[in-house]
């Protein structure tokens, strides 16, 4: 991978706290999903209870930036190995 893509994708994981947490939670941003179901009265494992100790971008025992920030770091490493694997069987056809 370009060195210079790698250095934007790690800049934006960690500018994505500003908006996902700082900004939303001065602005009362919620999720639009999350208003259609206070509207139906569900609240959040109703439905479905996926049992991740990742839940809503955070991590256990880190705050909720450091959280988005590790969640970020973690969802951009699963996609580039991914890409990486999916690569190198290409190549070997």
């Amino acid at each position: 991978m370009e060195k210079k893509l790698l250095i934007l994708l790690i800049f934006m994981v960690f500018l994505s706290p500003i908006f996902g947490v700082i900004l939303a939670e001065k602005v009362g941003y919620h999720e639009p999903l999350d208003i259609a179901a206070s509207l139906l009265g569900l609240k959040e494992h109703d439905i479905v209870n996926y049992h991740t100790p990742f839940e809503d971008y955070s991590f256990p025992g880190l705050g909720p930036v450091a959280g988005y920030i590790a969640s970020g770091l973690l969802g951009v490493a699963i996609i580039l190995a991914i890409g990486v694997i999916a690569s190198k069987l290409v190549k070997s056809r």
